[in-house]
């Protein structure tokens, strides 16, 4: 058999075309698996205590967005991005509230989402 001619099970290479970088395909930005972990794990303490209901999870090109709704008609309560390119500014993690106001901004994402993790407190007067 001539190596030069394709399979029907892949190119005649032995490379499969999905397994390098397309030149036409974009590159998106993710979450691995220790950062989804660390999300989900504030999401679930929150779906517990009946807060949350829905999440939606977007990777673009430039970040990644997971969005949390407390039903999923409405507008996100919250956005945990990822942005690459900020990481040796400001950091590349951040949370943004609704209104687009950054709660939270770091190079660490566990400390950044503390800010999810807030009780209330009495305040004496």
């Amino acid at each position: 058999m001539d190596d030069t001619l394709p399979s029907a099970f892949g190119p005649a290479s032995g490379v499969h075309p999905l397994t390098k970088p397309q030149p036409g395909l974009p590159s998106v930005t993710a979450f691995n698996r220790h950062e989804l972990s660390a999300i989900f794990s504030v999401y679930g303490a929150k779906v517990a205590e009946g807060e949350w209901r829905d999440y939606s999870i977007d990777f673009l090109k430039d970040r990644a967005v997971f969005s949390v709704f407390r039903r999923s008609t409405e507008m996100p309560l919250y956005r945990i991005e990822k942005s690459p390119k900020l990481t040796k500014r400001q950091g590349a993690y951040s949370v943004v509230a609704t209104t687009g106001l950054i709660l939270k901004r770091g190079h660490d994402l566990a400390k950044v989402l503390l800010v999810l993790d807030r009780k209330l407190r009495l305040v004496k007067s």
